[in-house]
């Protein structure tokens, strides 16, 4: 089970080991007079001069630009006395986590783009400090709550979920034996730590957490909504190997009031109006600091 980032502050996020290596080569440029070798192809070497050109040449520009950018965020929350705590940083990620079905699904898809969860909360940090700026400029009324409740009910209904752990290897085999061992006693958790190839939950004991239909391949999604919490399934095969699945809860379909979604609505509104305010703040930022981009001057020239 594979899943890419879609959402665009994800995108962001991909290219973090990208602009390390940029802002490395940008303020430890390499010595012309001792090129350290990289590569050899067919006896013609690559070295360090040329990967510090060429790395400046397609994105060193954009890199400066961000950097620049962020510099004029930290400085503004300074001016403001905006200081970012652990708890600011752990709600937008939990924010961001609301795009995927799952934790697992989370996971995944962090381990996909290479990402952990500290470099993430690291590129978060300037977007963070720019909403905690920009927010007590913003006011959302009881009305506009409403509003936005009543157009968007029907995606604010909560659909028939499962929580569920798996057990994921290759062989059948494999599967029906480690199925034998569950039911004699052995601890699920345990054999999904040491033998399960699902990389985005072993860790956490095969935890998936709670998902809705249309999340997961379809003989794992019928297999998990038709067992009762605790019951563990037959052997299931998917695309991606043989499962043993164990259901731990279960959710009803409901349909939440607006007293239910109201933080939820106001925070989600605050928060779009903050988007919507924050290139025109800095760019006037940026018209008001005295900046000198070397980067942009040497191109030029």
């Amino acid at each position: 089970m594979n899943y890419k980032l879609s959402n665009r502050k994800w995108m962001v996020a991909t290219l973090l080991l990208f602009v390390a290596l940029v802002v490395y080569i940008t303020v430890y440029p390499p010595k012309s007079t001792a090129a350290e070798t990289l590569a050899v192809v067919n006896g013609v070497k690559i070295d360090k001069e040329q990967l510090y050109k060429t790395v400046l040449a397609s994105s060193g520009a954009q890199t400066v630009n961000s950097m620049i950018e962020k510099e004029l965020i930290r400085q503004e929350a300074v001016k403001a006395g905006v200081q970012v705590q652990p708890a600011d940083l752990d709600k937008e990620l939990a924010t961001l986590k609301l795009n995927f079905p799952s934790e697992a699904e989370f996971n995944q898809a962090l381990a996909a783009n290479g990402l952990t969860l500290d470099s993430l909360k690291e590129e978060m940090m300037p977007q963070v400090m720019m909403q905690k700026i920009l927010e007590p400029q913003v006011t959302v009324s009881d009305d506009e709550i409403k509003q936005y409740y009543d157009a968007n009910l029907e995606t604010l209904k909560i659909a028939e979920q499962v929580k569920a752990s798996h057990i994921l290897v290759a062989t059948k085999e494999e599967a029906d034996a480690i199925l034998a061992d569950l039911k004699n006693g052995a601890d699920f958790a345990k054999i999904a730590q040491e033998k399960s190839q699902d990389e985005g939950s072993k860790e956490n004991g095969g935890d998936l957490g709670f998902f809705g239909r249309g999340t997961m391949e379809a003989p794992f999604e019928t297999a998990a909504f038709s067992l009762k919490v605790g019951s563990l399934s037959d052997v299931v095969s998917t695309d991606s190997g043989f499962h043993i699945i164990k259901v731990t809860d279960h959710k009803d379909a409901s349909t939440p009031t607006l007293e239910d979604k109201k933080t939820e609505i106001h925070d989600k509104l605050v928060s779009q109006k903050v988007s919507e305010m924050s290139s025109t703040w800095l760019n006037q930022k940026k018209s008001e600091a005295t900046i000198e981009n070397y980067l942009s001057k040497g191109a030029a020239s």
